[in-house]
């Protein structure tokens, strides 16, 4: 995928048009209000700077996973009602995201004004990238931009369809993410180090397999380090580890030599015999974890030793923090590594991109989400890129950028 040819829809004319934007409004909502705003903050200045440039914007979006069609729980109105106290403006409401309850709504609209269809998942067509539901969609509009990176890896109506009908363009958001992936895995300043952590090695193969390929430390935490430890013939004790993945462990370390990629493990760990808040921890060398003890963050040593990779690196892509970090005390070993990230960032000696469910709520329990270069809030596509895949949302922007639906 050439990324270079990605049209961005800062160069379009768009005032007084209809412009279809697919957000990602997927938020987290308890008793009809939004607990965690995050994805909406990022989406308003994209909204707000189309309206600004006299545009009719018709947001939509998927919200959880509808069983069969409409219900309450899964409705977007009280997204739209968080949306626009965030805009500082009205924002009108669609009952559905086709027929004629959306078609009054957008054919309301003036420019500058910002209205949000109903879920698009209340209709079987949206995962299906249903012909005649993309169809319906795309009478609303007379422009589609996919400001959803985080919903790029689905080839859905609203995320790659949509594509074919109309005129296509990246939103800002989806621009940012690109170019902030680019930046750390395509055209990267070298040295460059990757960490991936997290609970299992099975579901990071493809992950590892593809960054050994194209940086030149790979820093592994989390239980998957303790799966590489005992693939080494190791004793990790009753920590989290896969047997089944030993052969695996052993042939990623193998490439990663070939390719010149030093792979880079805990040297100590802190230890303890129950996994709960507060319990009693020791800190031992790898080679010396108890029989009856698990490895639940990495020890002193081996922070002063990713700390000094990281001094000698001027790209970081992080994924999964390097132990329990959500239980005191197992997260020291991940906040003092972003603590360092994010002081050399500020320092304008790194540039650090990381994404991923568990590496954002690490970041922010450090304290330090605003001092990386960019933090990523999607999830599974960020994990497919990292893993080498086309996103059929991306490629269908690209597709329509040399096609005649972007002209």
């Amino acid at each position: 995928m050439n990324l270079a040819n990605l049209k961005s829809i800062a160069s379009a004319d768009v005032n007084g048009k209809r412009v279809l934007v697919r957000a990602d409004l997927n938020v987290p909502v308890k008793d009809g209000r939004v607990t965690d705003a995050t994805r909406l903050e990022r989406v308003v200045p994209g909204l707000l700077e189309l309206a600004g440039r006299g545009a009719r914007v018709v947001v939509m979006s998927h919200f959880g996973r509808p069983k069969g069609g409409p219900d309450k729980e899964n409705s977007l109105a009280p997204i739209a009602v968080a949306l626009g106290k965030l805009a500082g403006k009205s924002v009108a409401m669609a009952s559905d995201c086709i027929g004629p309850a959306a078609e009054q709504v957008v054919a309301a609209l003036q420019p500058g004004e910002i209205a949000v269809l109903e879920n698009t998942r209340f209709h079987k067509g949206e995962e299906k990238n249903d012909a005649a539901f993309t169809a319906a969609l795309a009478k609303l509009g007379d422009i589609f931009v996919n400001d959803a990176f985080s919903a790029a890896h689905r080839a859905h109506a609203s995320t790659a369809g949509l594509a074919e009908h109309l005129p296509a363009y990246a939103g800002p958001l989806m621009m940012e993410e690109i170019n902030a992936l680019r930046t750390a895995l395509e055209i990267p300043k070298r040295p460059t180090a990757a960490v991936v952590g997290g609970a299992k090695v099975s579901t990071k193969i493809p992950v590892l397999t593809n960054l050994m390929a194209k940086v030149d430390k790979l820093i592994i935490g989390g239980g998957m380090a303790n799966t590489f430890l005992q693939a080494q013939g190791i004793n990790v004790g009753k920590s989290l580890a896969e047997p089944d993945f030993h052969v695996t462990a052993r042939e990623i370390m193998a490439a990663a030599k070939s390719k010149g990629c030093e792979i880079v493990l805990p040297v100590d760990g802190v230890v303890a015999r129950e996994f709960k808040v507060g319990a009693a921890s020791s800190v031992v060398d790898v080679g010396a974890i108890p029989a009856d003890a698990m490895m639940l963050d990495v020890g002193p040593k081996s922070v002063a030793h990713l700390i000094a990779v990281l001094q000698s690196c001027r790209t970081l892509l992080w994924n999964g923090p390097l132990g329990a970090f959500e239980i005191e005390p197992f997260g020291k070993g991940t906040f003092a590594l972003a603590a360092e990230a994010a002081r050399m960032t500020k320092a304008g000696n790194l540039v650090s991109v990381a994404g991923g469910g568990d590496t954002v709520a690490a970041l922010n329990a450090a304290g330090v989400t605003g001092n990386f270069t960019y933090v990523s809030t999607a999830g599974g596509a960020f994990l497919e890129w990292l893993e080498g895949r086309e996103l059929p949302g991306v490629a269908a922007l690209l597709k329509a950028s040399h096609g005649k639906a972007g002209h």
